[in-house]
């Protein structure tokens, strides 16, 4: 197919498509998917390789949102049966993160519910990456809490941070949709604080909020513009109790195509499959490894993930191998933008967090885990409520974290 060729070129000179190449990708018929993968796969493997990098999240705050995001379980006035409690302790943060890295993790992402950190919360985080680094020397730390005040970004890089952490989500066009307490351009300065102060930018989308392919071009070159160092992709978790919890519009090769076309747009960015992948991509997930190099470990926000040791062996039955703690994700010539902003201090060449608090069964095995009754084979596109499952161990709680 000449569009594929056309955007493994591109790709592998990190040369933009043009919107209506990356719209055709979108637009590919399922009979063509192995092809999108395969020609994907191959500006993934340029840039790098066959590794995975796995990410930990931890949710320091969880639940009391001010803000009105449809999208998430902790909004205002959400009725989704999450945890909630406030700021965890520096100790009982680092534990946590610990039995991510004993999982394999190389990067700790620290999220936090709200519109935005005040100073003291700066403060509160500034101790929780302490305590992490002190307990792992060689530990990435990402941060994700919300809208940045002037300064914010620089005392979190101050205090060993390496990365922030805030999405886009969708297009500037639509965004009004799903969010009314704070705007577009809010988030796109957000990101642009962080990345003036040298922490390494993430900055992603959601997929499924009942969008058009024209916005998730929209939002994907937006993105590119903003040069982050990750793009994280989260594909819509229907929570029950969110305004959107009717919008089951993906598919498994809807999501490949999209993972496709971020490839295509962000070639040499690292690209984070997360929240939700295991419910919408489902046995599909191995396959998306050939786009994506990058996944979160375990159990996200507020729902539960495919179980740790599942990621693991998915990752080497699919033929790619975890990213080790002394290799460096980035593309040498990106990496060493980045430790230039940085000031050469610590490893600000890689990504950070992203997920929308969303995901998939915990047990990869849908509904009928400890249960000796066959399960129904769903219908094509059918909703998988069965997959949607509220965390209820790792922090916040007395359980074991899954990782």
């Amino acid at each position: 197919m000449d569009l594929l060729n056309t955007l493994v070129d591109k790709g592998l000179r990190r040369e933009l498509p043009t919107r209506d190449e990356a719209l055709a990708v979108l637009a590919t018929s399922d009979d063509d998917l192995l092809d999108v993968v395969a020609a994907a796969g191959k500006v993934r493997r340029h840039w790098f390789g066959r590794r995975v990098k796995l990410n930990y999240l931890v949710n320091l705050k969880s639940g009391l949102c001010p803000e009105d995001c449809s999208y998430c379980s902790q909004r205002l006035g959400s009725e989704a049966g999450i945890l909630k409690y406030t700021w965890l302790k520096p100790d009982e943060a680092s534990k946590a993160a610990a039995a991510g890295l004993a999982g394999g993790a190389k990067r700790v992402c620290l999220v936090a519910s709200g519109r935005g950190p005040t100073d003291r919360d700066v403060d509160r985080v500034a101790g929780t990456i302490k305590a992490i680094k002190d307990q792992n020397e060689n530990v990435e730390v990402c941060a994700c809490l919300g809208l940045l005040s002037d300064g914010q970004a620089e005392r979190l890089r101050e205090a060993g941070a390496d990365a922030y952490n805030h999405n886009l989500n969708t297009s500037e066009a639509t965004y009004g949709d799903i969010t009314t307490t704070h705007t577009y351009a809010d988030r796109v300065d957000t990101v642009q604080k962080a990345h003036a102060a040298g922490l390494s930018a993430c900055s992603g989308l959601i997929a499924g909020m009942g969008e058009s392919d024209e916005d998730l071009v929209d939002v994907v070159f937006s993105l590119r513009e903003l040069d982050p160092d990750s793009v994280p992709v989260n594909f819509l978790i229907p929570f029950e109790g969110t305004p959107l919890a009717k919008e089951w519009n993906l598919t498994p090769q809807r999501c490949l195509r999209i993972l496709a076309m971020v490839r295509f747009v962000c070639p040499d960015a690292e690209v984070r499959i997360a929240g939700g992948r295991e419910v919408h991509l489902r046995t599909m997930q191995p396959l998306a490894l050939n786009i994506a190099n990058s996944i979160f470990l375990g159990d996200y926000l507020t729902s539960e993930g495919q179980a740790g040791r599942a990621d693991l062996e998915m990752i080497a039955d699919a033929g790619f191998e975890v990213e080790g703690a002394g290799e460096v994700t980035l593309p040498q010539h990106r990496a060493d933008v980045a430790a230039a902003a940085a000031g050469g201090c610590g490893s600000h060449a890689e990504a950070g967090c992203g997920s929308h608090a969303e995901a998939g069964c915990g047990t990869g095995c849908g509904s009928v885990c400890g249960s000796h009754e066959p399960a129904a084979v769903p219908e094509a596109n059918e909703p998988r409520t069965d997959l949607v499952a509220v965390r209820r161990r790792g922090a916040g709680t007395d359980l074991a974290p899954n990782a």
